[in-house]
């Protein structure tokens, strides 16, 4: 009979960094043979190195097979509930929820980011808690693929996480493969299959063991082949986990991002490079640039995603689906907020006007639409280099180095040809903050980073409430009079509801207050 894979050894909770250098890292605490499973002809657990390649190579396939839902619903919802975007289709209920703070637990939107990601954590977990098996079993499997598939796998569960995390609060963590249910281990077996939510300090610490493991020993940076987990997707999202209000510790953000920043990453010489694209029917999108941490990209058009078409139009496609209305429809307060600040170069790459069959936000000859998904093979940006030195940026302003932290912002307007920030800002803490915040909103629209930068700001949810409920508050900096009427976000719609069926399936459970 099966025994439960405990990995109490290899997923225990481990002491806290001291700090994100390489050289500060203690001996990896994930060894081999951790995992003691007894074998009979029946199991069916991964035995050999090339299952395990082949469980590598499912994790990514997935990214960008049915993960796509999650990709563009979470640009979505991350504009359009505060003041980037509308939601888009006013025919859409699940959109008009988002937009107007109406999500409910079976919203479409509350499904699919819970249900998405925890497949993605079981399909890393199926690396984390066989590969000391397969290790055991096959001396082919070498000791550098082990470590950096195991920080792979580590990387992408830990994304989810905290994607989770910040979507719905407490959690359930999955850190094992239940086995299948017997006669025999019933009563042992069936609680691991309803797991509860954990607390926010268990996350925490998985987490920095976790990270610490991957920041160690994942591959290096491959120019070639960004859709692929390397280090500086490890030390980068360490960087964003200790930004979070409740891991929070700057000095940690600061050297995370001086790590990557160490490694051979750049901005692209033009914004417009990002989401570039060549004609014709063998045409590509612009992939594996030199700003490009981590993307997921499709490898030609024939095998290309479907993200493009909640959007805009494909470019190689233009009349394909164009027929209904689109989601994360650019609001007139970005479109103001660009056009303060003169930033031609970016606005132009993030928006788009053409002519369309409806009327709901624009004129319908003259049609405002997000053009960060152009194509079929466009990349999403999981994490690029901007994001990195913004969020160092971020960091030194809350260590009241407001002149570095003007330094960098400075570096990223200087690509698209803005001025450098003011010897008023260079010298206000407050100040650089908010031209931090500033920067990120109008070099990462429509990436999936504004409603999680509101919600990092400050010591509160203040700023993430003043910004959403402004939008229908005229004469405020969020007002906006084509945003959908919204309820109040108060403590208890900041987090989203736990979907209808994940609570009916598991008892262990509990909705999040105010649903």
């Amino acid at each position: 009979m099966k025994k439960i894979m405990f990995l109490a050894a290899v997923l225990g909770l481990g002491a806290a960094l001291s700090s994100c250098e390489l050289d500060k890292y203690p001996e990896a605490g994930y060894s081999e043979h951790n995992v003691s499973v007894e074998e009979n002809e029946n199991d069916t657990a991964l035995k050999t190195r090339e299952q395990l390649e082949g469980q590598l190579t499912a994790m990514y396939d997935y990214m960008r097979g049915d993960y796509q839902t999650a990709w563009y619903q979470l640009m979505t919802l991350a504009d359009c509930r505060v003041d980037n975007a509308y939601g888009g289709n006013l025919g859409e209920a699940k959109v008009v929820a988002v937009e107007s703070n109406q999500i409910d637990s079976e919203n479409e939107f509350a499904t699919n980011l819970w249900n998405i990601p925890m497949k993605a954590i079981d399909n890393a977990n199926q690396i984390i808690c066989n590969i000391d098996r397969v290790k055991a079993n096959d001396p082919s499997l070498t000791d550098t693929e082990y470590r950096e598939w195991l920080s792979e796998a580590l990387c992408w569960r830990a994304y989810n996480w905290l994607l989770m995390h910040q979507l719905y609060g407490e959690v359930p963590m999955l850190r094992e493969i239940p086995p299948a249910i017997t006669s025999e281990n019933i009563e042992e077996v069936y609680p691991l299959y309803f797991p509860g939510r954990e607390p926010v300090d268990t996350l925490k610490n998985q987490l920095i063991k976790d990270l610490e493991y991957a920041c160690t020993n994942a591959p290096a940076m491959d120019a070639t082949n960004k859709y692929k987990i390397t280090k500086g997707f490890a030390y980068g999202l360490a960087a964003k986990f200790y930004a979070m209000r409740p891991f929070r510790n700057w000095e940690k953000v600061k050297s995370c991002c001086e790590a990557v920043e160490g490694m051979g990453y750049e901005l692209c010489d033009k914004y417009e490079d990002l989401w570039s694209f060549t004609e014709g029917d063998s045409g590509m999108a612009a992939q594996n640039t030199k700003e490009s941490i981590f993307e997921v990209s499709w490898p030609n058009q024939s095998s290309g995603s479907w993200m493009w078409m909640m959007f805009y139009r494909n470019a190689y496609k233009p009349n394909d689906s164009f027929d209904w209305a689109k989601w994360c429809t650019p609001s007139r307060n970005l479109i103001a907020a660009f056009e303060a600040e003169g930033d031609t170069e970016r606005m132009n790459a993030s928006i788009k006007y053409d002519a369309c069959g409806w009327s709901f936000h624009y004129p319908k000859d003259n049609y405002a639409f997000m053009y960060k998904c152009r194509t079929n093979v466009s990349p999403v940006y999981v994490m690029r280099y901007a994001d990195i030195l913004l969020l160092h940026a971020e960091a030194l302003a809350n260590l009241n180095d407001a002149g570095g932290a003007a330094n960098l912002v400075d570096d990223v307007r200087e690509r698209v040809n803005l001025p450098a920030l003011s010897a008023e800002q260079r010298g206000s803490v407050e100040l650089m903050k908010e031209a931090v915040l500033h920067e990120r909103r109008l070099e990462l629209a429509f990436e999936g980073h504004r409603w999680f930068d509101l919600m990092r700001f400050g010591d509160d949810y203040s700023r993430l409430k003043q910004v959403s409920d402004n939008a229908n508050v005229p004469g405020t900096a969020s007002y906006d009079s084509y945003t959908q009427a919204r309820r109040a976000m108060d403590d208890n719609h900041v987090l989203l509801p736990v979907p209808t069926s994940v609570i009916d399936n598991n008892p262990n459970i509990s909705q999040n207050p105010g649903y």
